[in-house]
């Protein structure tokens, strides 16, 4: 009998795919992206030191985000980008974790796009 993977075991596989080409390096860190049903996280990470360099997320206390639409992550990749600029970071690796790059996932991106990272 074939049984049917779970959504988030699909994802993890894909992911998993994805982290074998993308790797962040000091000059080039990695923007990694996580979505769950109500928030939406970013963080650029330098994967060889296993150090996080920047990161937003939409349950901040500060910041006053929705994360669980399409407003929500493009607040999060404007804020992320703007933060990784403040650090000296221009250029990063996307990686979209395993979710298709469609809906939240790339309203993030164009924003962060926007606010000046390129990628």
């Amino acid at each position: 009998m074939i049984t049917k993977l779970s959504r988030d075991v699909h994802r993890l596989r894909i992911h998993k795919r994805i982290r074998q080409r993308v790797a962040g390096t000091p000059e080039r860190p990695r923007l990694a992206v996580f979505r769950s049903i109500k928030h939406i996280y970013a963080q650029v990470i330098d994967d060889r030191t296993g150090k996080t360099l920047v990161s937003a997320s939409s349950n901040e206390k500060a910041e006053k985000i929705t994360g669980g639409n399409l407003a929500g992550a493009k607040a999060i990749g404007a804020l992320v980008a703007r933060r990784a600029v403040e650090k000296g970071i221009k250029k990063v690796v996307f990686d979209r974790g395993g979710y298709l790059y469609h809906g939240r996932v790339k309203s993030l991106a164009d924003a962060a796009r926007e606010a000046g990272l390129e990628f």
